[in-house]
């Protein structure tokens, strides 16, 4: 099959669509795909996950707007169906990986999901296909990695009996659906016409721009999106360690200095979390590696945000010196409000570094099966409570309960959540991340 007749067969939906890996990227890209019209059957090695999706139920906790009716209407339908069966991928026109793509303690790439995904492909690839890695990875990860694996395991040769491509997804726990329609893509293809037909694919989903590149580009703008955000928070972290040592708020400066025209200052926090800002710096650090190309920034915003979780167990030695056998609340363990994604959570880091020192770190999450229930039987006995997710039920705490089940009336507050003046009304000492400031009377 030629490309000319892929895109015949994109316009007129015919198209079978594969997507390998159903997680927050795969799962809202093929129910999405499924919705316009195209037969899309989705690879996972999970079992407990394919029989809830074939069930018409999503997997993914929290609240994540239009998805879980968006998949029982798709599996209803017929036109999305769940796997783990990679035979069935055999007259797949369309294969879209979106797999794990961790780095190691060493910060180095780690590809494992990735090559078994091209290797367990390889084995079913029909000629003419077109492969599509949606999953974030090193600049030349394509040209060095997946082209070699899917050439050599196949016996075919890249834009002629196959044809390759990526596009980096784009999107957030709690806004899957909107950013995969809102965000503006990039392309990749081998070739231009590769990268023409993906473009048609793409703009049948995304209401955004849809830009055309080459592999390199492609996979360099999404490692640089995300190494300029963790960038920009480790930054406000900063100031907000320099404002906690000079006795002010970081919270007023940041409101003053946006004030300037072009000046935007990030939100400082408790730590940086999820699959991709705390590992895709890595990954356009790790491009330069083996060449002669000095690298500092990213390693010194890694390193500050890596650090905050041991400055929130800094702020809760501060008030109650010792640790040893100390209960200590930690309200909120995945990393991004009103989700249940823990990936790489600041909470995670705590919670260890909590029980390093002897106390017992006591967790409460809405959004996570094991650590939910009520806050204030989990509060009772506790030394003190620190606030590590802007969960949104944190906002509506009912703070004298609060006060009545801690031992001491203490909350130390990471992410700016919690009422300064509500706070003093029931007598609650709150200690705010970035503010030593004697406040307001």
């Amino acid at each position: 099959m030629t490309l000319k007749n892929l895109r015949k067969k994109i316009s007129d939906r015919s198209a079978q669509l594969a997507v390998i890996g159903l997680g927050y990227v795969g799962l809202p890209v093929a129910a999405l795909f499924a919705e316009k019209g195209f037969q899309v059957t989705g690879v996972d090695l999970k079992q407990q996950r394919v029989d809830l999706i074939n069930q018409g139920k999503s997997p993914i906790e929290g609240k994540e707007p239009g998805l879980a009716g968006l998949i029982a209407s798709v599996v209803n339908s017929g036109k999305l169906k769940a796997t783990t069966d990679y035979q069935e991928l055999r007259e797949a026109d369309i294969i879209l990986i979106d797999v794990e793509t961790p780095v190691n303690e060493q910060y180095v790439p780690e590809y494992e999901a990735l090559k078994s995904a091209l290797s367990a492909l390889s084995a079913i690839l029909k000629q003419g296909a077109l492969v599509i890695v949606e999953s974030t990875v090193m600049p030349g990860t394509l040209e060095n990695i997946v082209r070699p694996i899917l050439e050599e395991e196949t016996g075919f040769v890249c834009n002629y009996d196959f044809f390759l491509g990526n596009c980096p997804e784009r999107v957030m726990p709690g806004k899957l659906l909107r950013n995969l329609k809102k965000m503006s893509r990039v392309a990749g293809g081998g070739t231009l016409e590769t990268a023409e037909t993906m473009l048609m694919l793409y703009r049948i989903v995304v209401e955004a721009d849809v830009d055309s590149a080459d592999w390199i580009t492609a996979e360099i703008v999404k490692t640089t999106e995300n190494t300029y955000r963790d960038v920009q928070i480790a930054f406000a972290n900063e100031v907000a360690l320099i404002c906690e040592a000079l006795g002010a708020d970081v919270w007023k400066v940041r409101e003053l200095v946006r004030k300037s025209p072009g000046r935007e200052m990030l939100f400082p926090g408790a730590g940086v979390g999820g699959h991709c800002i705390p590992k895709d710096p890595w990954l356009l650090a790790s491009a330069v590696r083996e060449i002669d190309v000095p690298v500092r920034l990213i390693p010194a915003a890694r390193t500050i945000n890596s650090s905050m979780p041991q400055h929130m167990v800094d702020l809760i030695k501060q008030q109650l010196n010792a640790l040893d056998n100390k209960k200590i609340l930690i309200l909120g363990y995945a990393y991004l409000q009103d989700s249940d994604d823990d990936r790489n959570s600041p909470s995670q880091v705590l919670a260890k570094l909590l029980q390093e020192q002897g106390a017992a770190p006591i967790i409460h999450d809405p959004f996570i099966k094991q650590f939910a229930g009520d806050i204030h039987k989990k509060a009772l006995g506790c030394d003190l409570a620190v606030l590590m997710t802007a969960h949104t039920e944190y906002h509506h705490l009912d703070l004298n309960k609060l006060v009545g089940a801690l031992k001491a009336s203490v909350l130390i507050d990471g992410r700016n959540v919690i009422d300064s003046a509500a706070a003093g009304q029931v007598g609650l000492k709150l200690i705010r991340l970035g503010d030593t400031s004697p406040g307001e009377d």
